[in-house]
């Protein structure tokens, strides 16, 4: 059965301090945090939002920092990594993990880090008007030339220019799933990274709940704002989605 082929449908956390970040998130967001198998599963009552797990020892020697990783949902993996490959980018990692399905974790060839997943069981938890859940994706890179036709060769997305360097990303079916920001590195960091989107009801409270919880602000876009959690790494949104319908 084809479902969400080609489309974001998740995220979760890598971090070095798995009980120090689930804390931050408890009390910026309202997560509760239930262990399986060494992976934490967020909720919100009985919804799962999202995920976070310790980063695994090889890759803290590579010193990877802590991040959001964004999902997508594909139809056939073995192709999917066989396509990134030919387009230049590094699979880091693939696995069947039993009924969960299959999971391979690539980087474009900017480095940029995402996971691709085929199977049934993990399910779309991105809305586009809940507090407190992921409600949009974006693609942070230094060079968008770069990797527009990787990831319009893997996932057939097309890319539309907007302006000022943002791109709009549209899946076959002329579905809006994403956006791709060009920004240079004085402003972003050395990391290329896809930054997750959470909506809130009150941009300024849940901003002061970061701070005060030693995340950082990064950029001020009016009615969205870019942060780190208490890692100093990991960057999200916050967006204020109050009266959306």
């Amino acid at each position: 059965m084809k479902i969400n082929s080609n489309n974001i449908i998740f995220a979760d956390l890598s971090t070095y301090t798995p009980k120090k970040s689930m804390q931050f998130y408890e009390r910026v967001f309202g997560w509760n945090y239930y262990e399986s198998d060494n992976y934490y599963s967020a909720f919100i009552g009985n919804k799962q939002v999202t995920g976070l797990y310790e980063t695994p020892e090889r890759f803290k020697q590579m010193r990877m920092p802590h991040f959001w990783m964004t999902y997508i949902q594909v139809n056939d993996i073995n192709t999917c990594v066989k396509n990134a490959k030919a387009l230049g980018g590094i699979i880091e990692l693939e696995q069947t993990i039993g009924s969960f399905g299959k999971v391979a974790l690539i980087r474009d060839p900017k480095g940029t880090g995402f996971t691709v997943y085929e199977g049934e069981y993990l399910k779309s938890t991105k809305t586009e008007k809940e507090i407190n859940t992921l409600i949009w994706n974006e693609l942070h890179v230094s060079n968008l030339t770069t990797v527009i036709p990787f990831y319009e060769g893997i996932f057939n997305w097309r890319f539309q220019s907007e302006s000022n360097g943002l791109f709009n990303i549209y899946t076959a079916e002329q579905e809006h799933i994403a956006d791709a920001l060009e920004v240079k590195n004085e402003y972003k960091g050395k990391y290329e990274y896809w930054a997750c989107v959470f909506g809130v009801s009150n941009l300024d409270e849940t901003s002061e709940k970061i701070l005060k919880n030693e995340g950082n602000l990064i950029l001020d876009e009016g009615n969205r704002r870019l942060f780190t959690d208490n890692s100093g790494q990991a960057f999200f949104y916050i967006k204020d989605i109050k009266g959306r319908s």
